[in-house]
């Protein structure tokens, strides 16, 4: 499959400054930042600072590097906010089936309460 990044979508705006965002972590590949229509009490989105449309797409073209330091970041969002103890829900959505609303890959990192089963039979 081939991936076309559209570089005017929200997230980019935000890695170039355009738009403002509440930086929870910033490393060398990756930005994580507290959603601004929180879905839990800890809801963190966390993005790489590449071009990349979704989780398969990154998988797949981005560097070990990157790679790395996206995964560390998570690791450390969760440290940082406490999460580990009581549990946490991490979510990339993708494409249209996925419901993904941002063509920029990302991750919610979601705790601070219970938070149910993620999908009902359909």
């Amino acid at each position: 499959m081939s991936y076309s990044y559209d570089d005017e979508n929200i997230f980019a705006k935000i890695l170039r400054g355009e738009i403002p965002n509440d930086t929870v972590l910033e490393t060398e590949h990756s930005l994580a930042f507290n959603d601004i229509q929180p879905q839990a009490p800890v809801h963190v989105l966390v993005i790489p600072k590449g071009p990349y449309v979704s989780y398969d797409h990154f998988a797949q073209e981005a560097s070990e590097a990157e790679i790395t330091d996206f995964t560390r970041a998570i690791g450390e969002v969760c440290r940082m906010k406490g999460v580990q103890e009581g549990g946490f829900r991490l979510i990339s959505n993708a494409g249209e089936h996925g419901v993904q609303e941002v063509p920029h890959m990302h991750v919610h990192v979601l705790a601070g309460r219970p938070l149910g089963r993620m999908l009902q039979k359909a």
